[in-house]
Formats: structure tokens, C-alpha cells, sequence
């Protein structure tokens, strides 16, 4: 299992969703979205403007899980 790590990533750097949102130019609803991982898929193009918003690569957004049997 796969989660993103916006929330922690913008938190770490002290900025809330909707500071994320004005600085990336990724819609507020989607922020919120992934920051509360409700999400049925994610859109490659806003997760590439919220890593380079973040200072990060891509695939840092996102951290493996293991999953419970």
C-alpha cells in the first residue's frame, strides 16, 4: 500500500493547505484531497507542481506501507 506524504512535507516546512495551494497552483480541493488521503487516484501534473513546490522529488511524496493481514 502506498500513501502520500503531502501533508507531513508542507508541514514540515510550516505552510498549511491552503498556503501549499497558492504556491503550487494545484486547486485547493485536490490538496485537501491528499492531505486527508481521500483519493481514489492522483493526477501525475498536480503532483509534480506539489514536489517542486515542496523542494522534493516526486517519488518522495509518496512512502510504502505494509500491509495488514
Amino acid at each position: 500500500m502506498v500513501k502520500l506524504r503531502v501533508r507531513e512535507l508542507a508541514e514540515k516546512q510550516g505552510l498549511n493547505q491552503r498556503q501549499l495551494a497558492e504556491r503550487s497552483g494545484v486547486t485547493a480541493q485536490l490538496i485537501n484531497r491528499y492531505w486527508n488521503y481521500q483519493m481514489q487516484r492522483v493526477e501525475l501534473d498536480a503532483l509534480a507542481k506539489l514536489a517542486k513546490t515542496l523542494g522534493c522529488k516526486l517519488g518522495d511524496l509518496f512512502e510504502e506501507q505494509e500491509e495488514v493481514a
